[in-house]
């Protein structure tokens, strides 16, 4: 990746109040403070949803700021995606997600919202690939990390129905009910190259390495390739699929005869009755096109220069 020095003298802030758990507003808490400290004038705002936050997002960005920070996790950086995707506008992040996978991906620090502040104020820049996803009514989506289809983003779409139980229970739950209905998912795939056609559990799509908290899907992905990964697992049996998840934190699944890993600069994703998931977020139904755009976002990172 390229990085570049930037002076930081004034930033925008968007806080997601509802990220970590309702950790997120002590995190921009302390975040700004710090960043004032550092001698930054600051301009807070906070949207009454996500279509609010990203009309006030791109309207800071096109008033003139030299960054754009968020607050929260990577639902929240979504929302900075989408307004600052080619544009001059660094992003900057303070973690206060629960997964925090764009963060772990450019070295910011987790966990200390101060360190995090700092890496804004240094100054350093990165420019970064990002993943155009197009539905199929036009509209689009940027994603930084992960598209997710399938068996993980079926039972996101369950969790997020059911009222009963709060928290990672929900998912819990939501799993078991899932695998109990487990049945091969017919994809047709539109690489560069090849079609390919296979019976799936889930089809993953990484601009990024991982998703859900460090679960490394697409371990070989890189953000400055002009390239995404596809990570597909074959339909196979509840007793193997339950196997095969925790080799994902080690990004050990892709020696698995049961998984099947592809690169391409575009694709095409066709199945079914399958919800497309981005950066933990709902994006739409297949089919969708999804295309690496390479140096799409400028961020500021904790790498020196």
């Amino acid at each position: 990746m390229t990085e570049t020095r930037c002076q930081i003298e004034k930033v925008t802030v968007l806080i997601n109040p509802m990220a970590g758990h309702g950790h997120a507003p002590e995190a921009g808490r302390k975040g700004v403070a710090q960043l004032r400290s550092r001698g930054i004038a600051v301009t807070e705002i906070i949207g009454t949803d996500a279509d609010d936050a990203k009309k006030l997002a791109k309207r800071a960005i096109a008033e003139g700021t030299d960054a754009l920070v968020v607050v929260g996790g990577d639902g929240a950086i979504s929302i900075g995606l989408q307004a600052a995707a080619l544009t001059d506008t660094p992003i900057g992040l303070i973690p206060a997600g629960t997964g925090n996978d764009h963060a772990r991906e450019f070295g910011i620090p987790t966990g200390n919202p101060e360190a995090a502040a700092d890496v804004i104020a240094d100054g350093i820049v990165q420019q970064s690939d990002l993943a155009k996803i197009t539905l199929g009514d036009g509209s689009i989506v940027w994603s930084g990390t992960i598209i997710a289809s399938g068996f993980d983003s079926i039972v996101t779409e369950r969790a997020n129905q059911m009222s009963w139980p709060k928290g990672p229970m929900r998912y819990n739950l939501a799993m078991v009910a899932e695998l109990a209905k487990l049945r091969p998912l017919k994809y047709r795939i539109e690489l560069d190259d090849e079609v390919v056609t296979v019976d799936a559990t889930l089809v993953a799509v990484g601009n990024g390495r991982s998703y859900g908290g460090g679960m490394l899907i697409t371990p070989g992905a890189s953000k400055s390739d002009g390239l995404l990964d596809v990570t597909v697992v074959t339909h196979t049996s509840r007793l193997r699929l339950m196997r095969l998840f925790p080799k994902v934190y080690k990004g050990t699944h892709i020696d698995l005869d049961a998984v099947q890993t592809y690169r391409s600069k575009k694709l095409r994703l066709e199945s079914d009755g399958i919800i497309a998931y981005a950066d933990g977020d709902r994006v739409g139904p297949l089919p969708v096109t999804i295309e690496a755009v390479p140096a799409a976002l400028r961020i500021l990172t904790a790498v020196p220069v």
